[in-house]
C-alpha cells in the first residue's frame, strides 16, 4: 500500500459508491471496498474488493484494523466511525456528513437512546431518504477530506 491517501468504503449498504470511484479517479487515490458478500466494482487498478465472512462485524473489523491516518472511510456505521477516528482516520457518512471525534459522542449516545426506543416498542422513524444534496454534499466532503490528507 502506498504512503498516500486511500479510501476505504463500509460498501454493503453505501449509496454513494459511484461518487467513491469518480472522485478517487480524478484524485488518483486507491479505494478498497469492503463487503460480506461479492458485489461488482471497476475494472480499474485504483480499485480492490475485500470480500469478509459473513460474521457479525465482519466487514467493521476488517476496514477498522485497516484504518490509519491516511485513510478516508466511508460509513454510515457509528461504531465503526468510532472506532476508525481513534486509529486516525478521516471517516464520512454516506451524506457527507463527518464524524469527528467531537462529534461521536453525541452521535453514540443518540445511537443508543434510539435503539432504547426501539426496544421498548416505540414507533420510531429511520434517517431520511437519501437526496440530491446529501450527494452533493458527500461529493464536496470526500474531496476536503482527501486534499487534506495529501498536505499532510
Amino acid at each position: 500500500m502506498s504512503d498516500g491517501p486511500r479510501i476505504l468504503v463500509d460498501a454493503d449498504a453505501c449509496p454513494v459508491k459511484e461518487e467513491v470511484y469518480k472522485v478517487a479517479w480524478r484524485r488518483e487515490v486507491p479505494v478498497t471496498i469492503v463487503a460480506n458478500s461479492w458485489l461488482r466494482v471497476p475494472a480499474h487498478p485504483l480499485i480492490s474488493r475485500v470480500v469478509v465472512s459473513d460474521g457479525f462485524d465482519a466487514a467493521d473489523d476488517w476496514i477498522a484494523e485497516a484504518a490509519d491516518a491516511r485513510t478516508v472511510v466511508i460509513t454510515a456505521d457509528i461504531l465503526l466511525a468510532d472506532r476508525c477516528l481513534k486509529a486516525g482516520a478521516a471517516v464520512l457518512a454516506p451524506n457527507g456528513k463527518p464524524f469527528t471525534t467531537s462529534s461521536i459522542g453525541a452521535a453514540i449516545a443518540t445511537r443508543a437512546i434510539m435503539a432504547d426506543l426501539r426496544a421498548g416498542g416505540e414507533q420510531i422513524g429511520g434517517p431520511p431518504p437519501f437526496a440530491r444534496e446529501d450527494r452533493s454534499r458527500f461529493l464536496q466532503a470526500l474531496d476536503t477530506a482527501l486534499v487534506r490528507l495529501a498536505r499532510g
